[in-house]
């Protein structure tokens, strides 16, 4: 029986390469996004090459309770569960912890944290029914080592590495894993943005910064999200059934802790 994934924040980027990833991997698809004409043109784009039936859930993020209330309403109509829950969602704006405003950080907990729980709570039954579960989190490399002027998006990001940490404890007993992926430098929309706003801050082109996040990886390119998605998939396959609580990073080497 094919599984159903529900990948969040899927129509750009890390999200939508892992979409694809898993599609190809003859996985049913269900995008959860904001913006209802890119999830059309993004479920249009995935593999059917094994018999699979996409769909998507439009929801926003900055609400928890419109995320809660549209994954209520699909499993309310669909026949089976979710199996494979992808948590990601567009980070936090850049800038310096000191300057961030208190509303920042209760919005960025909601956004991430609080949505991430929303999701889980609503699959986990299904999962530990069927004796079988991946919920995976795309976070940042900060849970390791936090990135300068990035002040808010630091603080969430280990909030929801701590969270998963805790649940892949209490669910394991399930043969559900849940498990955290960091990325590092990813040739993304985020990515130019980040960049950007550290253009506005230096005398220092997009261009450059952009250079210089490639120098700092030992590898010393930016990686591609396909990459990110390589990582995802084999975290969300029986192949990695006994790889539970951790945190990898996909940085080609940058962080450097161990």
């Amino acid at each position: 029986m094919k599984k159903y994934a529900l990948v969040c924040g899927s129509t750009q980027g890390i999200g939508l390469s892992i979409a694809k990833k898993l599609a190809k991997n003859g996985v049913n698809i269900i995008l959860m996004a904001r913006n209802e004409a890119k999830l059309k043109a993004c479920v249009s784009e995935l593999t059917k090459s094994e018999g699979q039936s996409h769909t998507y859930l439009v929801a926003d993020f900055s609400d928890p309770r419109n995320v809660q209330k549209s994954i209520a309403s699909f499993l309310s109509g669909h026949s089976t569960g979710i199996d494979i829950l992808i948590n990601n969602t567009g980070g936090p704006k850049a800038g310096t912890i000191s300057d961030a405003r208190a509303d920042d950080f209760i919005a960025a907990f909601n956004q991430h944290l609080i949505c991430n729980h929303v999701l889980m709570q609503a699959v986990t039954p299904y999962m530990k029914s069927n004796q079988w579960g991946r919920i995976i989190n795309i976070i940042s490399t900060s849970v390791k080592q936090p990135l300068p002027n990035l002040g808010v998006s630091n603080t969430i990001r280990g909030a929801v590495a701590n969270w998963s940490k805790t649940l892949s404890n209490e669910l394991g007993r399930y043969n559900i894993t849940v498990n955290n992926v960091l990325p590092g430098a990813t040739n993304t929309d985020r990515l130019q943005s980040i960049a950007l706003n550290k253009s506005g801050l230096t005398a220092e082109t997009v261009e450059g910064i952009l250079n210089e996040m490639a120098s700092e990886s030992p590898m010393k390119r930016i990686a591609e999200p396909e990459e990110i998605a390589a990582a995802v998939a084999f975290l969300a396959s029986d192949e990695a059934s006994y790889i539970n609580g951790i945190n990898l990073p996909v940085d080609g080497g940058r962080t450097k802790s161990l």
